[in-house]
């Protein structure tokens, strides 16, 4: 079974730690050896649920990303940011070779 299977009576308790994650990641590294392994045996129907699997669990690594990422405060306007281009200054810059 999937370590992202949790019981309805323990939703929205589970502790995210690194742990988890590596476990995640481990067991998505053995889904794909599994997968293509079936593939290559041209038993592609038998792969079906592994992939429901990893898909699963990608979803669920993606969503902890998503949820870790640090969001910019709101008074930061990135239309008001100068680019490299605006800032610079060309009015130094002169012709060589007259």
């Amino acid at each position: 079974m999937s370590v992202v299977f949790v019981p309805k009576r323990q939703r929205g308790k589970a502790q995210i730690n690194q742990e988890t994650i590596q476990r995640l990641l481990d067991e998505n590294d053995q889904l794909v050896r599994c997968i293509t392994e079936y593939m290559q045996k041209g038993r592609a129907t038998d792969c079906v649920q592994y992939q429901q699997i990893l898909h699963r669990n990608i979803v669920y690594l993606g969503t902890i990303a998503d949820a870790s990422t640090e969001i910019p405060p709101d008074n930061i306007n990135p239309c008001e940011t100068n680019t490299l281009a605006e800032s610079t200054d060309t009015s130094e810059v002169t012709e060589q070779g007259d």
